[in-house]
């Protein structure tokens, strides 16, 4: 059995509550089981009635569904035009294949630090890392929180760069009273299961430039059209397609489309909870300075994937693993949201040196990502809350 928290405590309950979890009902199953028993299994209907649904949600004129939220970030970068020599900024506080994306191009990522206390890139950080070389930008909406749309889309068009949006948190925020989705000149969504709605897996790119457009749809499908207005040779037959670009199998099944539709139809209703679990926890948190949260721009009405928790080591004898290790000893499994990308060692052998975000690097040192998802009952909030006001009163300096 597992040691309390607290040497001579007890722990506040006996089950666990996870960081993240999918929530799926009858009628997500039943979805899937009609495309079961259905001619199609990929290819089939339920990719177009998803990308009609998707652009309905966001107002983007295009969405170009496909396999992983990696996926999406891969051609959205490829439809970009990024190539050997060029730049793409990003930043270090995000999964990997945000920066990723660049290298599978032959690009390099240059990574700008963070806002410290929203925790998103910082515009004013982009501007400094712009060079000749600068292809695009990949702005993450960290937590689900929107990245500075505005200041971002005007660096961009100062400089001529395209603004991919990250947005693989950020299903169901707006900003500015618009759903993210439609207003960088790519966003890119992921599926996966502790995203708000999931189809196991899955990703999607939402543009309103109809060539965008075009380049993506080839490059989800392996560089094949059946288009003739965009062959080179006479076809053959009604069976004759081409393959007019180096493209990749990226191409969702119609059991994950059917399954997302399905999701998407509670987003709402996501959305709801999810925004009362994060209140609740910001109130709990909020008047205590050994812990720091999360602050939000009033431009984004946000839909959280993350709830980031902040602890700040001069109140506290305790650092930031201590503190994790307490709350897992207390039942409550949580996580940390991001290590650094270029702190692994891939990219230390490309030559990246820790110190070039301070910022962001601090946050590492510091964070911890509690439980948050639409299923959580008040009683997992409140247990949560609970075990973090007991690790704090007792370390309290």
């Amino acid at each position: 059995m597992e040691k309390p928290a607290i040497e001579g405590g007890k722990s506040v309950r006996e089950n666990p509550i996870f960081y993240g979890h999918q929530y799926i009902d009858e009628a997500d199953i039943q979805a899937v089981v009609e495309v079961l028993r259905s001619d199609y299994l990929t290819c089939g209907p339920k990719i177009g009635e998803l990308e009609e649904k998707l652009c309905a949600l966001t107002g983007a004129k295009y969405a170009v569904v496909c396999a992983n939220g990696t996926a999406a970030l891969h051609i959205a970068a490829m439809a970009a035009g990024v190539k050997a020599g060029d730049e793409v900024i990003t930043t270090p506080i995000t999964f990997a294949a945000s920066a990723n994306c660049v290298l599978y191009c032959g690009a390099r990522p240059v990574f700008a630090d963070i806002d410290p206390e929203t925790y998103n890139i910082d515009p004013a950080k982009v501007e400094e890392s712009v060079t000749p070389h600068t292809k695009a930008v990949v702005a993450v909406d960290y937590t689900g929180q929107s990245v500075a749309l505005d200041p971002l889309r005007a660096i961009c068009k100062k400089h001529g760069l395209v603004l991919i949006e990250d947005g693989a948190h950020v299903i169901g925020t707006k900003y500015k009273g618009q759903a993210n989705g439609s207003l960088a000149d790519m966003t890119t969504f992921s599926f996966h299961p502790v995203k708000t709605v999931t189809g196991g897996e899955g990703g999607a790119v939402l543009t309103n430039d109809e060539g965008l457009y075009k380049k993506l749809v080839l490059c989800r499908a392996h560089g094949i059209t059946r288009d003739e207005s965009l062959m080179e040779h006479e076809p053959d037959g009604s069976w004759y397609y081409e393959q007019i670009d180096l493209g990749y199998n990226y191409r969702m099944t119609d059991m994950q489309a059917a399954l997302i539709i399905s999701q998407l139809d509670k987003l709402q209703m996501f959305c709801r909870r999810r925004k009362e679990i994060v209140r609740r926890y910001d109130e709990a948190f909020g008047e205590m300075p050994e812990l720091f949260v999360q602050r939000e721009i009033p431009e984004s009405d946000t839909t959280r994937h993350l709830y980031i928790l902040r602890i700040v080591p001069e109140k506290l004898r305790i650092d930031r693993k201590r503190f994790f290790d307490a709350l897992s000893a207390e039942k409550v499994c949580c996580n940390v949201h991001y290590i650094p990308t270029y702190y692994f060692p891939y990219y230390e052998k490309l030559g990246y040196k820790r110190g070039i975000c301070p910022q962001a690097e601090k946050l590492y040192e510091e964070m911890i990502s509690l439980p948050l998802y639409y299923a959580m009952s008040d009683e997992d909030v409140e247990s949560v809350i609970l075990a973090v006001k007991k690790i704090v009163d007792y370390y309290r300096i």
